[in-house]
């Protein structure tokens, strides 16, 4: 079934029609920000049976403009960034994704349904699982760069969050709430099964919200400057990236631009990740 389902998807590829997309913010020359997307062009891993999104190659301002409210100061400079074109995990790999590979299900939530992203996993888990997976032999999988996980993330955007300026509990999976002063003993909260809410404009899930995705780059400042595939790794680093926020987090750690970095050894259960696999 799944090798029926992959022969559709080359197909319809075949005859996609390609689609423009540019920037959103009116006073940011956007002419070098074009891209050519092509809608339904997937890709199934056929042991998990994890579905991939091709992310068209593209040129797009990583960070935030200092006007972006609840801009951090590490958010920039920003600078001209352009990426490969590149197949990205459609959704965040899934608890039953995990177990395929990895048999033991980590997730605190693991009483949810598997349908919901794996969570309490390392940088180095995530390596373990990729490594396990790449040795099956039906291609070569790893972790978006930072900057190609801000690229898919805003799929043409420039506003903070991929669907506009603002965002709510109808968009993705966080806290509700505008701190963490507004909580209360009686909330309670969690992970949300993938493809729940609508996808950005390149056809991902949850890229704000649910758990936050490791990326491969250390956390590093940006250096200044344009720059073409950039991957951040420094040795003696053991901070790795973290994107996207997740269910336990404010609007303000969901907007594409927002980054962190935890050590790599660190299992938190509103952490997990999802693939690249190189073309």
């Amino acid at each position: 079934m799944k090798q029926f389902l992959l022969l559709i998807t080359v197909l319809w590829a075949t005859f996609a029609i390609p689609m423009e997309a540019c920037a959103y913010e009116t006073d940011l020359d956007a002419s070098w920000m074009a891209f050519t997307a092509t809608p339904g062009r997937e890709w199934m891993e056929p042991f998990t049976g994890m579905e991939f999104v091709w992310v068209p190659t593209g040129c797009f301002n990583m960070g935030s403009p200092e006007s972006e409210k609840g801009r951090k100061e590490y958010e920039g400079p920003l600078r001209k960034v352009c990426v490969n074109g590149f197949w990205m995990g459609k959704y965040e790999v899934t608890q039953e994704e995990w177990m395929i590979i990895m048999d033991k299900n980590p997730s605190h939530f693991s009483n949810y349904g598997t349908e919901d992203p794996v969570e309490k996993v390392s940088w180095d888990d995530a390596k373990t699982f990729i490594r396990k997976l790449n040795a099956r032999g039906v291609g070569t999988f790893r972790l978006p760069t930072e900057a190609e996980w801000e690229y898919a993330c805003r799929a043409g955007t420039t506003t903070p969050y991929s669907f506009g300026n603002t965002v709510n509990t109808d968009l993705a999976a966080y806290l509700g709430l505008d701190s963490y002063d507004q909580m209360t003993s009686r909330w309670h909260g969690g992970t949300k099964p993938v493809g729940t809410f609508e996808p950005n404009k390149f056809g991902l899930y949850d890229m704000h919200g649910n758990v936050w995705e490791w990326c491969e780059d250390t956390y590093e400042w940006y250096p200044p400057g344009p720059a073409d595939n950039p991957l951040l790794v420094k040795s003696g680093n053991n901070i790795r990236i973290l994107r996207g926020g997740g269910w336990y987090s404010i609007p303000n750690y969901l907007r594409s631009a927002y980054r962190t970095g935890k050590e790599k050894e660190t299992r938190e259960y509103y952490n997990g990740f999802r693939l690249v696999r190189s073309p």
